[in-house]
């Protein structure tokens, strides 16, 4: 018997559900996972998703739920549970884990599906009649109407007043004599319109593709005591391809797969690669879809009309009841992360699921997470090691570190670019090859400043307290932090000096150097500041890919995903930028970023080059991913973050506190720190109370506690309820559970 009792969460982040008594009218009606209309304090009705149904409570005077959403889909059980363990890992409420499942497109309600119009002959034998009375005279047009829809049987309405050459009275009038029978008709907005491709199959895999895929069919198949299985392939080889015949396995046995990928734009290659295998199979995931596309890519997996779904971070919701298969690529990645509550971490939360509904899942990435190398060669997950490209005749590029401190600043040097670099750049022109080149912040200059001795003068955001980036196009100064755009000054606005200058330097700075350096080479850029558009991404992609680009400049945008057989040369700019910042993950981003940018040279046949600039040569960061040795970085990290209690060796949490007034943020953390205590488990180090890294962004400041190793899970709870039935007026708190960034 069912209970008659319904556990609700409303939209409230009070991080607490709600008892109902179902109505005897509901009964067998209402199950985990509906929408429900409830009545709710003296706000009148509002819409809540039944958690669970039970026969008791702990309350007497229970109201009723008033009513079923109608048309909204049921959220599967195992999705249901994903969201409570998300709750309690991520320590957010309830109510957001629930909201996270269901795309705003579907959730809302508001987005309908698409329908199209179709007309078929409601009564033949009249029908029959009335053109046999009517082939001529005043009703002719009706009966040439009714001619072309016997011969067709059904056709959508535009199409069918276009064939017999008539207006839509006349179909109107048909259709009200009960001649003619209008069907509404729902079709899908096709987020690949415009988009063709050409069907591939299978290739095949060479022996470390065999191997990788019988360890992944083995833990499908439930063989293996692991059900996570980490895929270390270099560049080159061959990871999508073991993807691709992985998920073939799945859907073979009956199964549905997810597949992630880090950003947006990487989707479309993604999902182009994955339709020229499996064709209308694919349905594809992400915020860059319009509201309808995405209610109706969500529907087809919800209604089974699909069995892969192609996405970012969102897609790993994707509401399969059949999952077999979970692909992370790039598992390493940063993207992954959720910003704002509930802030999961994509890769962690897919092994979680594959747990959850006995799927096997599989983190792909040439410079896996330290995390994730740590549990697969513990033993905790599946390892399959890919440490060759597919063609031989390929090889891993050859880097050079160049030494910035020895460099020759004399008469003729172009700055940012060393002689090395500017010698291989002209030398690929030559050969008709294209180069990239890299550096890993946008803007042309990372500061304005005042030259004069007595003035020190730096251009900052007054609501942020960070230098400002000059952009020299525009001739403004930005903050990259809150937005905030000024014109650029022509004479220092402290003492009146005209002898300002711009230090460091950005991707539109290198681009200007470029067209300076390369006389009459085709340069592009790619960033956020030239990217403002979906569809100037490939645009610029298209024209790399087909020559008409010589150099490339960006930032990370280029650093992944492109594969470009003619690029011979990557030029890394600052390879020790994002060494030095106040994060513990710093070096572990600069050894994968620099590995991931170096793996864009030499993807063809020609041998690639690959030019490190570095101010910290003998960094073990920078040389190991010179030397394309993940295990010597591993090596030289892992220790450091076992004696400091860091990931892999110890969990993180970080508590922010943010707010306008400095000494009140300070005086509560110093507080909620004290009422922690109690709850903290001896190996957990607590951090006083301190400024972030970043201390003020759009004029609130900003706080943070770390507690670091041990089993935090006791206070969690503690703070789950503590943050959320206590909160604190003009104090916003965030609780970030793993962390991939410290600022």
């Amino acid at each position: 018997m069912p209970g008659n009792i319904a556990r609700v969460t409303v939209n409230l982040s009070l991080d607490r559900l709600f008892d109902y008594r179902i109505p005897e009218s509901f009964d067998g009606q209402i199950f985990p996972g509906m929408k429900v209309n409830v009545p709710f304090g003296k706000g009148g009705l509002r819409q809540a998703y039944v958690i669970t149904v039970t026969d008791s409570s702990g309350r007497n005077d229970l109201k009723e739920i008033d009513s079923i959403c109608a048309g909204f889909p049921k959220i599967p059980d195992a999705l249901l549970k994903l969201s409570d363990w998300m709750a309690e890992y991520y320590c957010c409420p309830r109510e957001l884990t629930v909201r996270n499942l269901i795309p705003g497109a579907v959730r809302s309600g508001k987005i309908k599906a698409k329908t199209r119009e179709h007309c078929r002959i409601a009564d033949h034998l009249k029908a029959a009649e009335f053109i046999a009375q009517n082939e001529s005279g005043r009703q002719k047009a009706r009966a040439a109407l009714l001619k072309v829809l016997m011969l067709e049987r059904e056709l959508p309405t535009d199409i069918l007043l276009l064939k017999a050459g008539v207006g839509k009275s006349v179909l109107d009038h048909l259709a009200k004599a009960g001649l003619v029978e209008k069907i509404q008709e729902e079709i899908d907005r096709d987020p690949f319109k415009g988009m063709d491709v050409i069907p591939t199959k299978a290739k095949t895999p060479t022996a470390e593709q065999a191997a990788a895929l019988e360890i992944i069919r083995e833990v499908i198949d439930g063989k293996r005591k692991q059900h996570t299985v980490l895929l270390h392939g270099v560049t080159c080889s061959g990871k999508t391809e073991v993807y691709l015949q992985a998920i073939d396995y799945a859907i073979t046995n009956g199964g549905s797969a997810i597949v992630l990928v880090p950003e947006i734009s990487l989707t479309p290659q993604t999902v182009e690669r994955f339709r020229a295998r499996f064709g209308n199979m694919v349905s594809v995931l992400h915020s860059g879809l319009s509201d309808g596309e995405r209610r109706d890519e969500w529907m087809k997996v919800h209604q089974g009309r699909v069995r892969i779904a192609v996405g970012a971070r969102s897609a790993l919701f994707a509401p399969f009841t059949d999952l077999k298969l979970i692909i992370v690529d790039e598992e390493h990645e940063q993207s992954y992360k959720q910003s704002e509550a509930p802030r999961y971490n994509a890769r962690d939360v897919a092994v979680m699921r594959g747990k959850l509904e006995h799927a096997a899942v599989i983190l792909g990435s040439a410079t896996p997470s330290v995390e994730s190398h740590y549990n697969a060669v513990s033993g905790k997950y599946a390892h399959a090691i890919m440490a060759h490209r597919t063609d031989p005749n390929i090889r891993m590029p050859d880097v050079r570190i160049i030494d910035m401190r020895s460099q020759d600043d004399g008469e003729g040097h172009i700055p940012f670019l060393s002689k090395e670099l500017i010698d291989a750049v002209h030398e690929r022109l030559e050969k008709g090859e294209q180069s990239i080149l890299f550096l890993n912040r946008r803007g042309f200059a990372k500061q304005l400043k005042c030259d004069q001795s007595d003035c020190k003068f730096v251009a900052e955001c007054p609501d942020c307290g960070v230098p400002y980036t000059y952009h020299k196009k525009m001739r403004i100064l930005t903050c990259h932090l809150c937005g905030a755009m000024v014109k650029a000054p022509e004479q220092c606005p402290s003492c009146g000096s005209p002898e300002i200058r711009f230090s460091g330097a950005g991707t539109e700075r290198i681009e200007n150097i470029s067209f300076a350096a390369f006389k009459n080479a085709r340069i592009g850029r790619m960033d956020s500041d030239t990217m403002t558009r979906p569809e100037l991404y490939e645009e610029i992609l298209s024209a790399f890919r087909n020559g008409k680009i010589d150099i490339l400049v960006g930032t990370q945008m280029i650093a992944k995903g492109l594969d470009f057989p003619n690029v011979t040369l990557v030029g890394v700019i600052n390879a020790d930028m994002g060494l030095y910042i106040d994060d513990f993950r710093a070096t572990e981003r600069t050894f994968q970023l620099l590995t991931q940018v170096a793996g864009r040279a030499g993807r063809g046949d020609m041998r690639g080059d690959v030019i490190f600039q570095t101010c910290t040569p003998y960094n073990a960061a920078i040389v190991a991913a010179a030397n394309h040795d993940c295990n010597a970085f591993y090596e030289e990290e892992l220790p450091v973050r076992e004696a400091l209690s860091l990931p892999p060796h110890g969990h993180v949490l970080v508590i922010r506190f943010i707010g306008e007034d400095p000494a009140a943020i300070q005086d509560y953390a110093g507080t909620l720190l004290q009422k922690v205590q109690p709850y903290l488990s001896p190996e957990t180090n607590a951090s006083d109370p301190a400024p972030c890294p970043i201390e003020r962004i759009k004029g609130k400041y900003r706080y943070m506690v770390m507690f670091r190793g041990g089993n935090l899970a006791y206070m969690k709870k503690f703070l789950r309820y503590e943050l959320y039935r206590n909160p604190v007026k003009g104090i916003s708190i965030q609780v970030d559970v793993d962390p991939m960034s410290l600022m």
